[in-house]
């Protein structure tokens, strides 16, 4: 969330940068006015508490008669006073809270100013573009026609938006996986393997709740999501932590299933393009402030290597102000090419968070033993979601035949499988 006092002190910028965000500026109006309220009242209390001490005392001193039992009454007025408004100043904090934590993060000034993903700006485009001596087949076709994915029985155990991948197409994704992680721990990553199911404190600290509350899978009974996105149990392993200087960067790898509910997105329902359980490997990274944009750089390199080394044509988009992510303060979205229909697909988002989420979260660093304690910047990168992964792949690098050759970099995870068929 956002340092309040930027907030009360630049209220102007904030509701542009709301606007720039495509957000409803009424939110600033509200914490504006309710803050202004709680400031006023957290005085008045603190001055009366102070006045309520010094009579207390007189009283002490006083003997019996009329002028001790006037202060005496007075004082119940006052305390009487003090308690309505600790009663409306908990009221406020509630409103205060509430609107912090739906504001959003502020765009670098690097980040472009747009509406949507309309005016996302291409960075560079990297690899050819398959072309075929065939017409090439959706992803789908391919699955099916080599019996590695079973859309029914998937939804016959689930329901709609899941599906159930088998032989050759399960062994592919576990491939995709190892090869994933394996490159990451090259990169200097830590793997962990987190939690599943997070709690809405957690949910809090990397920003997806109140915000996406509607798009995750709730268990009400035990208060309960499936996580959206690894980001979460991830970051949040070092949540109401204050980490020494020398530990950082730290940098944590993870693969972990994931769940959306997808709500009101009804595009691109047909094969694994959007479903509601996907594998992804997530990258995240806890750094000095000093460091986090040019790390942004790097995380994203991180990314793209994978890629390049999968032989997938991509592009790199910087995400506008419209269309970028609630907690980001910059973000780029690696796309890969998927021929048949000749679009691009997100298949990581990497994205600095500055210190949104630690101060969410509470983590902080301290820069030296004497000094106070800071908030630490967050990062976290993609790599790679699988489904739109396994589109690509197999629409990349299928054959006329109808087999699909497998990616040089996964035979050894495929016992030197070189093609499905």
């Amino acid at each position: 969330m956002l340092d309040v006092n930027i907030i009360r002190a630049q209220p102007e910028m904030i509701r542009q940068m709301l606007t720039n965000r495509n957000r409803d500026t009424d939110i600033l109006d509200r914490f504006l006015s309710a803050d202004s309220e709680w400031r006023s009242l957290t005085d008045e209390n603190n001055r009366l508490r102070k006045v309520k001490n010094e009579v207390s005392v007189q009283i002490s001193k006083m003997g019996k008669g009329d002028e001790k039992d006037a202060k005496v009454l007075e004082m119940r007025d006052v305390a009487e006073k003090i308690k309505n408004n600790d009663a409306r100043i908990a009221e406020l904090e509630v409103i205060r809270e509430d609107c912090v934590l739906n504001i959003p993060n502020m765009p670098h000034s690097s980040v472009p100013i747009g509406k949507d993903s309309t005016e996302n700006v291409v960075v560079y485009e990297r690899g050819e573009k398959k072309k075929f001596d065939f017409a090439p087949k959706q992803h789908w076709e391919i699955a099916e026609a080599l019996d590695i994915i079973d859309f029914d029985r998937g939804v016959k155990v689930a329901g709609s938006g899941f599906y159930c991948l088998k032989g050759d197409g399960a062994r592919l994704e576990r491939a995709l996986i190892n090869f994933f992680l394996d490159t990451h721990r090259v990169q200097g990553y830590t793997e962990v393997f987190p939690p599943v199911v997070v709690n809405k404190t957690a949910l809090t600290g990397t920003g997806q709740y109140p915000n996406l509350k509607d798009d995750m899978y709730y268990m009400e009974k035990d208060d309960m999501f499936l996580n959206p996105t690894a980001e979460v149990p991830v970051t949040n392993l070092f949540m109401d932590e204050i980490l020494e200087k020398d530990r950082l960067p730290i940098l944590y790898t993870a693969y972990l299933p994931s769940f959306r509910r997808e709500v009101g997105k009804h595009a691109d329902t047909k094969g694994i393009i959007r479903v509601h359980e996907f594998n992804k490997v997530e990258m995240v990274r806890f750094v000095h402030p000093d460091t986090s944009y040019d790390v942004l750089e790097t995380l994203r390199g991180d990314a793209e290597e994978l890629i390049t080394g999968l032989g997938l044509p991509y592009r790199v988009l910087l995400l506008c102000t419209g269309d970028m992510g609630f907690s980001c303060s910059k973000c780029y979205d690696l796309e890969l090419h998927a021929p048949a229909n000749d679009v691009w697909l997100e298949a990581s988002s990497c994205s600095n968070f500055t210190d949104f989420q630690a101060r969410r979260a509470r983590i902080k660093f301290r820069p030296e033993p004497h000094l106070k304690s800071e908030f630490i910047h967050t990062l976290n990168g993609s790599g790679l979601a699988l489904p739109r992964t396994m589109v690509a792949i197999l629409e990349n690098y299928q054959n006329k035949d109808g087999t699909v050759t497998i990616p040089e970099v996964l035979r050894k995870y495929m016992m030197g499988q070189e093609t499905i068929g």
